[in-house]
């Protein structure tokens, strides 16, 4: 039986791809761990199975104003990179006892020229808003994934990275008035339904790529990020995540 675990899988399009799946599904949610901790992700990855056949990350927090953690890190870079870096890492070895092991990374910018890492400032000191943090987290999951293969020689895992686009997830109430408005009615008119969005990406759990590294948008491949890049932000964390 197939054992897959969803980092944000009680809610928005984690919930909803978690309930279309069949076999051991263990949907994790804030109830479980607080991922904008690093020891708390490291305490929950040791109470996880030994053996994982995938591994789901779209957990994420959203803020518009700066918040940093107890542990001295801006909250949204927090959750949405050091957290899925280290349940990639901490979760490696019981992913490669699966035969056909899969990580699948959630928005991403999907070779979209949008955001940047804020090299200098990864905590956002200067000039945070809740578009800028959140950009800085698409574009260093994108390098999470370009990175992988090289962080982890050798691995039998495949490293998806996956931007649904525009999605009706409920994501526009962390914006003020009037945008809130504007961007919640654009995302009922036009953006996919969260049951709709986890279509393609229960398709590629039931069917893994069988390239190391795969970069999609709504299903298209994109250009793969830079691996420079990618070795300069896994550089950063090691050192962050102590």
């Amino acid at each position: 039986m197939r054992t897959v675990v969803i980092a944000g899988g009680t809610r928005g399009i984690g919930r909803a791809l978690a309930s279309s799946l069949d076999g051991d599904v263990i949907a994790l949610g804030s109830a479980d761990a607080d991922l904008t901790s690093v020891a708390q992700t490291r305490a929950l990855i040791e109470r996880l199975p030994d053996r994982i056949d995938a591994l789901v990350l779209s957990a994420g927090q959203f803020s518009r104003r700066r918040i940093v953690t107890a542990e001295g890190h801006e909250r949204t870079f927090a959750i949405g990179v050091l957290a899925r870096y280290l349940l990639a890492d901490g979760l490696r070895p019981a992913l490669e006892r699966s035969p056909n092991p899969m990580i699948l990374n959630l928005c991403g910018v999907a070779g979209i020229r949008a955001g940047r890492v804020h090299w200098d400032d990864l905590t956002l000191t200067r000039g945070y808003s809740l578009l800028t943090a959140t950009m800085q987290v698409a574009r260093a999951n994108d390098l999470l994934g370009a990175g992988f293969a090289d962080h982890a020689p050798g691995s039998p895992i495949r490293y998806v990275l996956y931007n649904p686009l525009f999605v009706d997830s409920g994501m526009h109430r962390h914006f003020d008035q009037p945008v809130r408005t504007l961007v919640g009615g654009a995302a009922k008119v036009f953006g996919q339904s969260v049951e709709r969005a986890a279509v393609p990406l229960k398709a590629l759990l039931d069917d893994p790529p069988t390239a190391p590294l795969t970069a999609l948008r709504r299903g298209r491949t994109v250009p793969l990020p830079d691996k420079s890049d990618a070795a300069r932000l896994y550089d950063v964390i090691r050192a962050a995540r102590e």
